[in-house]
């Protein structure tokens, strides 16, 4: 069985991209949250040493801008570090695009921009998975990215939808990317559709801002219970509280991790 979780690094890029519901899941379990909010300190370069697992959240920038934001260097160092130490490793969105570059896949721009809900579906891989085989086929989840990521050699795409083919992947024992947002709540969403306003009236026109809040009413209650069914059980495969019986998945890593010097 894992060690219980203590402490968890979790990365930031922007105010507004929280861990939101993840939040109150960890505190209720008393995982201790150490923040690393880049928008804040750029030039933070901090050490996985002494942490449990590692949490990179979302954020509108782009893997291939380094040159804008040299912190992402310092993230893929980092994620490099945690797989090599073998702690569990959640990507959100661009954290996962992240992930997915650090292991080698390309990440770039998807073929379209995936705003708001839309549906996912779950591969055989994902079905079988302890944490993603709750999201049921034809569930609507939240999106907002116009990049994607491709699927790591050695790696298990878990879910896809029709906007955007790689929506999840596992590597090895316990490192997952997600493409899109479970961790978002009402506040949050409400909040991009603010900030983000003329990005997403530009891409689906002068009425998706309301389309989407009457669609929030209805797909983000359901996405709540399915939120922490998910992360429940992602946390305690992690570590958090030891299951009755056995996990089997997948394997260790099996392909060289390029290094970001």
């Amino acid at each position: 069985m894992p060690e219980p979780l203590r402490k968890i690094l979790v990365v930031q890029h922007v105010p507004h991209e929280p861990l939101g519901t993840l939040d109150k899941l960890l505190r209720t379990h008393k995982i201790r949250i150490k923040f690393v909010n880049f928008s804040r300190h750029p030039d933070a370069v901090p050490d996985i040493a002494g942490y449990d697992a590692l949490i990179v959240l979302g954020g509108p920038m782009n893997v291939d801008e380094a040159h804008l934001h040299p912190h992402l260097r310092t993230e893929l160092r980092l994620l490099e570090a945690a797989l090599r130490a073998d702690l569990p490793i959640l990507g959100i969105c661009l954290g996962a695009q992240l992930l997915a570059h650090v292991l080698g896949a390309h990440v770039g721009r998807n073929r379209t921009q995936e705003l708001g809900w839309h549906e996912v579906r779950l591969t055989a891989a994902g079905q079988e998975d302890p944490a993603l085989r709750h999201l049921a086929t034809g569930r609507h989840v939240f999106h907002w990215h116009g990049d994607t990521f491709g699927i790591p050699q050695g790696a298990a795409l878990l879910a896809e939808s029709d906007l955007c083919a790689h929506q999840a992947f596992r590597y090895g024992r316990h490192a997952y990317g997600l493409q899109f947002h479970l961790e978002a709540d009402e506040p949050v969403i409400d909040r991009w559709l603010r900030i983000y306003h003329d990005d997403l009236t530009r891409a689906q026109g002068a009425e998706a801002v309301q389309r989407i809040r009457r669609e929030t009413r209805t797909h983000l209650p359901p996405m709540r219970a399915l939120g922490d069914a998910v992360f429940s059980d992602l946390l305690r495969f992690f570590g958090w509280q030891e299951r009755t019986g056995p996990i089997q998945l997948g394997h260790r890593m099996t392909v060289p991790i390029p290094r970001f010097d």
